[in-house]
């Protein structure tokens, strides 16, 4: 099993710019590049006349201009969110008091948000959002000739969503599924097992395009999925002979396994670890301890960061 993932990340963008990238869909690019957003947010204008946008981005005064530079003439009747980070939903409200349109979105999750890592708490994550309709799995969103049918899928955020262009096997996976990256699962925001189900639901799918909120086109679907699956099963197997080798608190298995890395990313490679070992304690692979010392400065938020792992007795290796 390899960790190796065939990213994409030679994409060129022009800023707001509305660019056809799939029969009835343009992407505008928003100015917000950053370790977590890559080159920025994507805003998706899907259908013509009657026009869903879907992820507004941040709340940018250029990229809501760019917005409704690229929809004039035409009315905005829904504005989508694929999940409640600030790079997705910052503009949702700006741009609807600017061109209208109903907000959609999953809705409050009763669940807690954010994770202790820098740039991933409350800066983040908008705990207080709240959209004028709330989506379901299952629900459908038509409008301008186009239907967008609403799958729930939970891991990287609790009220992710993608939605599924009916007709043409194309899916805005928000970063659910991306082409630049593995996408961040950082407790008590990310959930691994969720995550894993949810990339489950999309493989069984069978669609020929993936549209993602950061970076370009994912042009086969199934075999990123599939890696992306692998690379969890591999990062996990990889934890599991750390803990095996005695190594046994997140910060020491995070330099084992990944190496040198600035703080915020070690941070947030930390949580990843975190997740993982959530996911295997469920599974009886691992169980947690007494806390241990010289973890990262995350673990006074977040439980679980400070603990001391082992294998489970009777463990051998993780299931797939």
């Amino acid at each position: 099993m390899s960790a190796e993932l065939a990213f994409n990340r030679s994409v060129e963008v022009d800023y707001g710019v509305a660019e056809e990238v799939a029969p009835q869909v343009r992407r505008i690019v928003a100015n917000n590049p950053s370790p977590y957003t890559f080159l920025g947010t994507n805003t998706y204008l899907v259908g013509r006349g009657r026009v869903t946008v879907i992820d507004p981005g941040p709340a940018d005064e250029v990229h809501l201009a760019a917005i409704a530079d690229a929809t004039r003439g035409e009315r905005v009747t829904h504005i989508l969110i694929t999940h409640s980070h600030r790079d997705h939903c910052n503009g949702a409200r700006p741009l609807q008091a600017l061109l209208g349109g109903d907000i959609l979105s999953f809705g409050p999750t009763g669940t807690e948000r954010g994770a202790g890592a820098p740039g991933l708490g409350e800066a983040f994550v908008d705990p207080a959002f709240r959209p004028d309709r709330t989506l379901q799995d299952g629900d459908v969103v038509k409008t301008g000739g186009v239907t967008l049918d609403v799958l729930h899928t939970p891991g990287h955020a609790p009220d992710h969503l993608c939605f599924a262009l009916v007709g043409q096997r194309t899916v805005f996976t928000g970063d659910h599924v991306m082409g630049w990256n593995t996408t961040v699962i950082a407790p008590p925001e990310g959930n691994m097992a969720k995550f894993l189900t949810s990339l489950e639901k999309l493989l069984a799918r069978h669609d020929k395009v993936f549209l993602p909120a950061h970076g370009g086109r994912v042009q086969t679907p199934q075999r990123v999925v599939k890696a992306y699956i692998m690379h969890r099963q591999w990062r996990e197997q990889t934890i599991l002979t750390c803990l095996e080798d005695g190594v046994s608190t997140i910060p020491r298995i995070v330099a084992k396994i990944y190496g040198e890395l600035d703080a915020d990313l070690k941070a947030a490679a930390a949580l990843s670890v975190l997740a993982h070992l959530e996911h295997m304690i469920s599974r009886g692979l691992a169980v947690a301890g007494q806390r241990g010392h010289g973890a990262q400065p995350a673990a006074e938020t977040v439980a679980g960061l400070a603990s001391v792992y082992s294998v489970s007795t009777g463990a051998s290796s993780p299931a797939s």
